[in-house]
């Protein structure tokens, strides 16, 4: 499979600045990060607050430029300002508060301005449109004001709007990070079927351990490095680890793991509850 996204040696640094200019420190947010994602794959890019994910994140839109290092997105140079455009268009990105995403004040209309900006010819937009909020299963909302919708619904409404727009590549900022439980599992659920069902690539950037067990490749960060990287099951695996990284385990590993500790014989990594009564069975 091609690479939808690689970065080599990726570096960024916040500057501060006084009143006159003058540099007054340098925080590195990201450090000679070097990673690699598929075509297809779901990838979960994990870490604590202030661990340097949002900020990667960023540079996958080209939001942000690297200061060191360089990253491609579908083979084009991000810090090339003529790719811009391309790379936008490549990879879609959803933020933490849908309410910042939504502009229009029908849903219908919301999810066309994306491709209506692209100049996509106006029946193919409408054709878009009714894919999109279908594959979140948004479509019966369509006449509706977003303002009348729970949190969830809002956050599909802004998935489907950037998906309307035909990315390759979904990037997911903390994107259930302001929703109820019920909510969280809405937008997951809706991420995962466009994963699998649409085929898209999705980067899904998180701090709830739960949204992370069905990726391809988890990679966790701490002070702007990659500190693990592996599949669910391997960084679920690592317990203590985890826990010196300030972040949890999902319930069940950590069930699980305490079990085991406790004398029972089960393997490290058990994700799902249904796999934890498996192995008691």
């Amino acid at each position: 499979m091609k690479s939808i996204l690689s970065t080599k040696n990726l570096t960024f640094d916040y500057i501060r600045r006084d009143d006159e200019g003058n540099v007054e420190g340098i925080t590195t947010a990201v450090d000679d990060v070097t990673l690699d994602v598929k075509e297809g794959d779901f990838i979960a890019i994990l870490g604590a607050n202030g661990s340097g994910k949002s900020t990667l994140a960023k540079h996958i839109n080209a939001i942000l430029y690297p200061t060191e290092g360089t990253v491609f997105v579908d083979g084009k140079d991000t810090s090339d300002d003529k790719n811009i455009w391309d790379i936008r268009q490549c990879a879609g990105m959803v933020f933490q508060n849908p309410d910042n995403q939504i502009i229009g004040q029908i849903v219908e209309e919301d999810v066309g301005f994306g491709p209506e900006n692209l100049g996509v010819p106006t029946k193919e937009i409408w054709e878009r449109v009714e894919e999109s909020l279908k594959a979140v299963h948004m479509y019966e909302y369509r006449k509706k004001s977003p303002n009348k919708l729970s949190g969830g619904q809002k956050q599909r409404v802004s998935i489907a709007g950037v998906l309307a727009m035909h990315p390759k590549c979904i990037v997911l900022d903390e994107p259930t990070a302001m929703l109820d439980p019920s909510g969280r599992k809405e937008v997951i659920r809706a991420i995962r079927a466009l994963n699998d069902v649409e085929k898209i690539t999705v980067i899904l950037i998180t701090h709830y351990m739960e949204e992370t067990i069905h990726a391809n490749k988890i990679f966790v960060m701490d002070k702007g490095k990659i500190a693990m990287e592996g599949t669910p099951k391997e960084i679920f695996s690592k317990v203590e680890m985890l826990k010196k990284l300030r972040l949890d385990v999902p319930q069940v590993t950590l069930l699980a793991y305490e079990l085991k500790k406790a004398g029972l014989p089960l393997p490290d990594g058990i994700l799902t509850t249904e796999e934890l009564i498996c192995q008691l069975s």
